[in-house]
C-alpha cells in the first residue's frame, strides 16, 4: 500500500549486476546479472551509443553528424530510420523502413515554415 500519496511505487530488482566493465572514458560497456542477462554498448568520440547489443539477441545500431545528430538508427528486427539536418540543425527529412517520410523547412530564423508527409498532409506555417 503506497502512503505518500498519488503515483508512488517501489522497485524492486529481481537480479543483482555480478559484472560490470566500463571503457576509458567512463562509458559502461558491459553490464551481466545474476540470471545470465548482459547487454553491452559501444560509443563513438563524442559518448553517444552507436552500438547496443543484449544477451536476447536484439541490437541497434545508430549514426551520428558532426553536430551530434541522430542520423541513423538500424536494429535487428529490422526496423531503421534515417534523418537529414541542415547546416542550422533542424531536421529536414526523415524516412522509415515502414515507408514513412517527412519533409520540413525553415526560415531564416530557424521557424518551422513547411511539412509534407508520405501520408499527403501539407502544413504551411504562418509565422
Amino acid at each position: 500500500m503506497c502512503t505518500q500519496g498519488v503515483g508512488c511505487f517501489k522497485i524492486i530488482h529481481m537480479y543483482k549486476i555480478i559484472k560490470k566493465k566500463f571503457d576509458d572514458n567512463g562509458n559502461c560497456i558491459y553490464t551481466e546479472y545474476s540470471d545470465g542477462y548482459w547487454y553491452k554498448y559501444e560509443y563513438d568520440n563524442n559518448g553517444d551509443v552507436i552500438y547496443a547489443e543484449w544477451s536476447d539477441g536484439y541490437w541497434y545500431k545508430q549514426e551520428f553528424d558532426s553536430n551530434g545528430n541522430l542520423i541513423y538508427f538500424g536494429d535487428s528486427k529490422g526496423y531503421w530510420y534515417k534523418q537529414d539536418y541542415d547546416s542550422n540543425d533542424n531536421r529536414i527529412y526523415y524516412e522509415d523502413s515502414n515507408g514513412y517520410w517527412s519533409k520540413y523547412d525553415y526560415d531564416s530564423n530557424g521557424n518551422r515554415i513547411y511539412y509534407e508527409d508520405s501520408k499527403g498532409y501539407q502544413i504551411h506555417y504562418i509565422i
